[in-house]
């Protein structure tokens, strides 16, 4: 039995009222087998020599934070596009001119195996630094069937040598190789005939998502992947609605999709569909702020409707280079207009729904993973209000401290 002791506010993300925080004050936290086994009031229970104490004193306490959206599996360097972008030049005319995701197949491809588990490993360890404990990573920088397996062993990996719970979700339509530039419809027979099979034969991946966009995978073709990918016993996610409004979401809606993510162009109608089904949407300020997009996920218009919306960065080479949670909750609060406890639970209870595992992470109740944060703040809207900075000072992943940075001090 492990005891996190002297918890001044605990918010499990499991209370009743309308933020739904469910803040305890003045508790032990009792952790058993990497899960969630009590809460006490503090002081009210005499711990035998059996069991180790962990002080944790002041600062609130949070569940680990759920990260439903990324690309972190990847080779090369597209620092060089952001000028490119800054200089006036679209996301779209750079896809184009060869350079975007493709730019990215060509490094992920040349690149080893170990290169992408290292450097994946650092950008992981950033994300728990924020405080992240669960995180989905997606291929589809490999575009090819072999480049694919490889990308979703490395997530596979990454998730058994690091403390995070790593999700892994098939992304092979992402885009259309530059092989198959002339030829969508056998990049399509190539998904359906010879990756699907073998990435469900793999077993790594728990999702088949596909980039359902204009000027990419249409409808129709999303439809064939993510039907064939539910056939092989994958759940589905959708990339849905960023640049255009084309039927993504609700397609998504149709096919029992887990999640829809992105979302800028979202329309009245998907958005009632949206609210009386049980597909997550996922928004991605990140993206939508460094890409400089003018249309904003409505995010205000589905809470109002009383949907739950996760939050995600979609942290990846040419659109959000960012691995900081909690930053892309300030742009959700600011450009978004959502509330802090919003945001709070769309990290963490929304999130954990967006992957499938409601009620196991994001939130602290007996039986929930023993996944938390003490943050160095006793209110935590500090974690969006005081943006871009790092607010866990210790991160428990499964009932262990897997970082700490109390003793930290200078004088």
């Amino acid at each position: 039995m492990e005891v996190f002791a002297g918890i001044e506010r605990l918010v499990t993300m499991n209370g009743s009222g309308p933020q739904g925080l469910g803040v305890l004050e003045h508790v032990d936290l009792l952790v058993e087998g990497g899960r969630v086994h009590a809460m006490l009031p503090q002081g009210s229970q005499v711990y035998g020599p059996e069991v180790r104490v962990h002080p944790f004193g002041p600062g609130a306490v949070i569940p680990g934070l759920v990260d439903c959206h990324t690309h972190t599996v990847f080779g090369g360097d597209r620092s060089a596009e952001f000028e490119l972008k800054l200089r006036g030049v679209g996301y779209e005319e750079i896809a184009r001119g060869g350079g975007g995701i493709l730019h990215t197949v060509t490094a992920t491809r040349a690149a080893a195996p170990e290169t992408l588990f290292r450097r994946g490993r650092d950008y992981l360890l950033e994300m728990l630094a924020h405080g992240v404990t669960t995180v989905e990573l997606k291929s589809g920088y490999g575009l090819d069937t072999e480049d694919e397996l490889k990308m979703l062993e490395v997530a596979a990996r990454l998730g058994k040598e690091t403390p995070l719970t790593v999700v892994p979700t098939f992304l092979g339509a992402h885009e259309f190789p530059q092989e198959y530039r002339q030829n969508h419809e056998g990049y399509v027979r190539l998904l359906l005939e010879d990756t699907l099979p073998a990435v469900a034969a793999q077993g790594v991946a728990r999702f088949c998502d596909v980039f359902c966009e204009r000027g990419v995978f249409d409808v129709q073709q999303s439809r064939r992947i993510l039907t064939t990918a539910r056939e092989l016993g994958l759940g589905l996610k959708v990339h849905a609605e960023e640049f255009a409004s084309i039927g993504a979401a609700a397609l998504g809606i149709e096919l029992d999709a887990i999640s829809v993510d992105h979302l800028e162009h979202l329309d009245e109608p998907t958005m009632e569909a949206l609210a009386e089904s049980s597909t997550v949407p996922v928004i991605l300020p990140g993206t939508a702020f460094f890409l400089d997009l003018t249309t904003l996920p409505p995010a205000r218009a589905m809470l109002q409707r009383g949907l739950g919306v996760a939050v995600a960065t979609d942290f990846n080479p040419g659109s959000n280079m960012c691995s900081n949670l909690p930053l892309c909750g300030t742009i959700a609060c600011v450009r978004c207009r959502m509330l802090p406890h919003e945001v709070l639970r769309g990290m963490t209870v929304h999130a954990a729904r967006a992957l499938g595992l409601a009620g196991q992470v994001g939130e602290l109740r007996p039986g929930a993973a023993a996944d938390f944060v003490l943050l160095d703040h006793p209110d935590e809207r500090n974690l969006f209000y005081h943006y871009g900075t790092m607010h866990a000072r210790a991160v428990v992943k499964a009932g262990e401290l897997v970082l700490d940075r109390r003793g930290l001090r200078i004088d």
